[in-house]
Order: structure tokens, then sequence, then C-alpha cells
């Protein structure tokens, strides 16, 4: 069964959002296999957002921006399984940038950002296995759910 990471971002936690959005993925039929409150630290944000650590918008680097974001509150982790779980979620969360997403879709209802959007997705089934690894021990995921 395939798997993908999301992350609910600060956001989705100060404005009381997790139950909400988890609902949202539990009707479309994916089941949560792993799950858990962290607050993250520059060293594991550093390796998540490796790929965009010097990307550049409007003159100003983005990760310091996006690490004091993702600092500002713990995160909930979630592993969730079906079929095409991947493909699911980003369609059930809607485009990256928060503005350009449709209503119905979670960043369409509640982003109010472009780039510090309500929650991460794994895009591919390489990275979704890094990143389960890289926020999961194998022992808290839960096979036995599916």
């Amino acid at each position: 069964m395939e798997r993908t990471l999301v992350l609910l971002k600060p956001s989705t936690i100060e404005r009381a959002l997790v139950g909400e959005i988890v609902n949202r993925f539990e009707k479309k039929g994916l089941r949560i296999v792993g799950m858990k409150m962290m607050q993250l630290d520059d060293a594991i944000l550093r390796e998540h957002y490796a790929h965009i650590i010097d990307l550049v918008i409007d003159d100003k680097p983005l990760f310091p921006t996006l690490s004091a974001f993702m600092q500002t509150s713990p995160v909930v982790a979630l592993v969730l399984s079906g079929p095409g779980v991947i493909t699911r979620v980003r369609s059930i969360l809607g485009p990256t940038n928060s503005m350009k997403a449709d209503k119905g879709t979670i960043r369409g209802d509640y982003g109010t950002n472009s780039m510090l959007n309500i929650c991460h997705a794994s895009d591919s089934p390489e990275s979704a296995e890094v990143e389960i690894k890289r926020f999961f021990k194998p022992e808290e995921i839960f096979d036995n759910v599916d």
C-alpha cells in the first residue's frame, strides 16, 4: 500500500484546523498509519527543505522566513496510506500556492499565503519514503491499521 507524509504546519495548529483537515483525508478513504505532534528545529528543517535552501524570492532568501514560520509552534506529522495516496493527497490539498488553489481544496479553503501554506505533502514515492523516515521511526508506523 502506498504511503505519504503530510505535515500540518503551524498555522493549522494556531487556527485549530487539525481536526477539520484530518477529517477531510479520512472522509476520502485515506488511513492514518502514523501521527504525532512535534516541534521542529533548524537541523531537521535544513534537511527537509534542502532543495530550496538557496531559493530567493523578491530578492529575499526564502529559507530563513520558512524556517522561522515552521518553528512558531509544533506541527502535526501524519503518515497516510491508501491506493494512489500521494496523488490523492496532493489533489485534496490543491496547489502549493494557496492563492491559486480552488475552493473545496484544503489550501483553497484555509490557505492565506502563497508560500507559507497550511500543509506539506510528499510529491513522489521516492520523497515520501525519505520524508517518512525523516519524521517517523519504524515503530511509530502501524501496519495493522491498513
